[in-house]
């Protein structure tokens, strides 16, 4: 389907794409991948080191859209309808903890997130169940409304309909997929999901594959299920799929365009598949256009704006219908601008005074929120290691100055394939770096880059060379948990 053109053939000005990566850069956000294209051709693509054109990226919540897909599919076989009852679609699962507005919520008002369960997006994680999909059932008990009433993002909801897809078809959720979609569009043998307690695919989080397999499968969606002359999937579905069917003002939510089933809505009729961390699959079908942009931007507010806004602002908003003036100098420019481009890492400054007076010396830890007992700083040249010991005993953290240092982040037994089940010595991919804010305050940054992403923010300051105070914040899902808190040390 795709090929590749240059963005003056496609009525788009290199130099805008040009400003618009620069704005991705200059604001400071962990950017993956970019791809953009117009109709079935391909005019940016690039990728941001360590990450590469093959890389299986976890696209998060974007698996939701892809679970609407697997809904349509269903209800085309003759399967499943919008106005079946959830209830009377697992019987073998409905206990007591089931409400009545629970039990009277249909595959519609999920797909439209309305439903009368109580939204309990990460409880879950908590609760640690064996069976996921009991586990809701079972958990309804508590404040809901009238199914159809109002938007209300509930993602263990779409999780429940992966379930459904699975039951009813008899095959694991990506199988069916690739049955019924994938191989027809040349989507990566590769691309796989997550599972959770209980067997079921992470239907609300965990489809991983490539940005190139995440541009096949918006580009089928804005075709309303058409590929190369084959109408693959019911067009009406699909229209009614990316409609706004329901208003999402007010939800603190990525869109307040509306939502259609697990697809929202975006400015200009367009609309969009959401991942958290900025997994966008942008598409505007008025100028034939889709933008994907993987990254990790986790806890940075103004990320999706900068991303999704500045598209429109510099690239859709500028586009021609026909073909510009070719620009070679400008499209060079953006090609050897984007050649270099590496994961975003810390750019401030590499040294300090206090840092060459604690260099090599050891902090005995008060009693502090994350265990941590003893702590030390090594410094050396354009790079620094920070041991210490916590409950799992001692560590070492590698950082960069300038630039990040890959390796295993040093806390074991965090979840592998399966969601909430630890791995005994199993440790995540991880890139750091670090800068000292200023004179007395180093800080740290730690990307989690694995089948889970993460962000670590560690700050630590000397008030002199014997005394470190410690602020650590997570922003993950499910692990770092070893790494909240506040600390004060004493040089040993």
């Amino acid at each position: 389907m795709f090929t590749y053109a240059k963005p003056e053939e496609m009525g788009m000005a290199s130099k805008n794409i040009h400003r618009y990566i620069e704005v991705l850069e200059n604001t400071g956000l962990s950017t993956h991948d970019v791809i953009i294209a117009r109709g079935d051709k391909i005019v940016y693509e690039n990728y941001w080191a360590p990450f590469h054109k093959d890389y299986l990226h976890r696209m998060y919540s974007v698996t939701k859209s892809f679970v609407a897909l697997a809904i349509g599919f269903l209800i085309q076989e003759g399967k499943l309808s919008l106005d079946d009852k959830i209830v009377d679609l697992f019987p073998a699962e409905i206990t007591e903890g089931a409400n009545d507005n629970m039990r009277k919520q249909t595959v519609r008002n999920m797909l439209m997130m309305s439903t009368g369960y109580p939204a309990e997006n990460g409880w879950w994680f908590g609760r640690k169940p064996t069976d996921r999909l009991r586990d809701y059932f079972a958990n309804g008990k508590g404040e809901s409304k009238i199914p159809g009433s109002f938007f209300e993002y509930d993602s263990p909801g779409s999780f429940v309909l992966c379930a459904l897809a699975e039951n009813l078809s008899g095959m694991e959720f990506i199988d069916y997929l690739r049955l019924r979609l994938f191989d027809k569009i040349g989507v990566s043998k590769e691309a796989f999901c997550l599972k959770c307690p209980g067997g079921h695919a992470w239907g609300d989080s965990a489809l991983l594959c490539t940005p190139m397999d995440l541009l096949k499968v918006a580009k089928f969606a804005m075709n309303l299920g058409s590929w190369e002359g084959e109408q693959i999937l019911d067009a009406d579905y699909l229209r009614e799929a990316t409609s706004n069917l329901i208003p999402t003002h007010d939800n603190e939510r990525p869109s307040n365009y509306g939502y259609g089933y697990l697809i929202w809505k975006q400015q200009q009729e367009s609309f969009f598949f959401n991942g958290m961390g900025c997994q966008f699959a942008v598409c505007v079908p008025g100028k034939d256009m889709i933008l994907i942009y993987n990254g990790d931007n986790q806890g940075i507010a103004s990320a999706k704006s900068i991303i999704i806004d500045s598209f429109y602002n510099l690239i859709v908003n500028t586009a021609e219908d026909t073909a510009l003036p070719a620009d070679e100098a400008e499209y060079e420019s953006l090609m050897s601008y984007s050649k270099g481009l590496k994961l975003m890492s810390c750019k401030g400054a590499n040294n300090s005074a206090i840092g060459a007076a604690i260099n090599g010396r050891k902090f005995i830890m008060d009693d502090n929120p994350m265990g941590i007992t003893d702590i030390k700083f090594t410094f050396e040249g354009d790079s620094g290691v920070i041991t210490y010991t916590n409950a799992q005993g001692y560590k070492e953290l590698s950082f960069g100055f300038g630039k990040n240092i890959f390796g295993k982040f040093p806390q074991s037994g965090y979840s592998d394939l399966v969601a909430v089940e630890r791995v005994e010595n199993f440790h995540y991919e991880c890139a750091a770096s670090a800068e000292w804010l200023v004179d007395t305050v180093l800080y740290v940054n730690v990307q989690i880059i694995d089948k889970y992403f993460g962000r670590l923010h560690m700050y630590f300051s000397f008030t002199d060379k014997n005394t470190v105070c410690v602020r650590m914040r997570k922003i993950a899902e499910d692990f770092l948990d070893e790494y909240q808190g506040k600390a004060m040390g004493k040089a040993e």
